[in-house]
């Protein structure tokens, strides 16, 4: 079994498949695991609020959270919930406060409640709205420790995890793929997989494309969503309990430029949502004042003078600019000619929180479907 991508839905993966040495094999294009997407993030574990009722994100959203928190607790990896508040800041987003509460408790997410202004004011006395849904469950996670632990994890397994190894060619025949990579010394090699997992974030499509599936007609191409960060000033930290977001913008493009604090204490605002051709991790200091502006209305004691330039990440979204929101696909692509191929494409957020769930899903995909022996 060949699995393509070592971030933490690659990983999540392969550790699904227990111990079989010799029998799975990662192939990732980047030096160490996690590098893309996987740690590029506000490293917060979602609640399952924001998501079409009986969508792939909805439910492997809330079934993950709960896998995570247990699996942090016996693997030691620091995880707390810190809470988020959803806050509205003009008369006409109450309404869609409870529209959000409602579909919350229809994807079973737990323990939610509609704050009035003097209950958000007790929660978060230094954050101004009208209202607010609170999700007590919302919680932030060590993500680069996360990714560290799977990783020792699936090769205490016996998984072979190959870095800095491109995948260029996929070739279909009677007993499996012809996978052809291109490893570190910069020489071709090929070799057979009955099983090909495409788990490659933003190079997904790519992955896609080589196996012969036309990425445009099947709604498969990735167009790539960048968010940056700002820093804020570590003497203003403290005037922010747990995790404040704003109503989410239309469609989903993102959930708003929104304060999340890590384990650390420290207090950052992002991510803006920038569509992109280049993948590009900086941050453009000019973008300051819109991030001040956006945020200042929930968080009146910034200042812009506050903000400094932090980090970047880009989303695989597979929806097209100004088009509705798209759901997870996960698909066994046998019906197009390729049994024992299985792509995940258009894995964004809440991906991180659901990485577990997803990794249980496709290894029981990969069962029901014969794929395993």
């Amino acid at each position: 079994m060949a699995i393509i991508g070592a971030g933490v839905v690659g990983l999540a993966i392969a550790r699904e498949f227990g111990f079989c040495p010799g029998q799975t094999v990662i192939l990732e294009k980047e030096s160490a695991p996690g590098r893309g997407v996987s740690s590029r993030s506000s490293e917060v574990i979602h609640a399952g609020i924001y998501y079409a009722s009986g969508s792939l994100k909805a439910r492997l959203c809330v079934q993950g959270s709960a896998m995570l928190g247990e699996y942090c607790a016996t693997a030691g990896i620091p995880m707390r919930e810190a809470g988020k508040v959803i806050v509205a800041t003009e008369r006409e987003e109450e309404q869609a406060i409870e529209q959000l509460y409602l579909k919350g408790l229809e994807n079973g997410v737990r323990d939610l409640k509609i704050l009035d202004r003097a209950e958000l004011k007790k929660k978060e006395p230094n954050v101004s709205g009208r209202c607010a849904l609170y999700s007590p469950h919302t919680g932030i996670i060590d993500s680069h420790l996360l990714i560290r632990r799977m990783e020792a994890q699936c090769l205490e397994q016996g998984t072979t995890i190959l870095y800095r190894t491109t995948v260029t060619a996929l070739e279909k025949t009677h007993s499996g793929f012809v996978c052809t990579v291109c490893g570190p010394g910069g020489r071709p090699y090929s070799f057979l997989s009955r099983v090909v997992i495409n788990a490659a974030g933003l190079g997904s499509d790519t992955i896609a494309s080589l196996a012969g599936i036309s990425v445009l007609e099947e709604g498969y191409r990735i167009y790539p969503v960048k968010g940056e960060y700002f820093r804020v000033n570590p003497a203003k930290q403290g005037l922010v309990r747990g995790l404040v977001y704003p109503m989410p913008e239309k469609n989903l493009m993102g959930l708003g430029v929104h304060a999340t604090k890590d384990l650390s204490g420290s207090l950052r605002l992002g991510p803006n949502a920038l569509p992109t051709e280049t993948i590009s991790y900086d941050v453009d200091p000019s973008h300051a004042r819109a991030f001040y502006e956006s945020a200042s209305r929930m968080l009146p004691f910034l200042r812009l003078e506050d903000l400094s330039p932090d980090t970047a990440g880009i989303r695989p979204k597979i929806r097209k600019p100004g088009g509705p929101e798209r759901d997870f696909i996960i698909a066994h692509e046998a019906g197009r000619g390729l049994p024992g191929m299985i792509n995940l494409i258009g894995i964004e957020s809440p991906g991180l929180t659901s990485c577990l769930s997803i990794g249980r899903y496709v290894a029981d995909m990969a069962r029901e479907d014969g794929l395993l022996p």
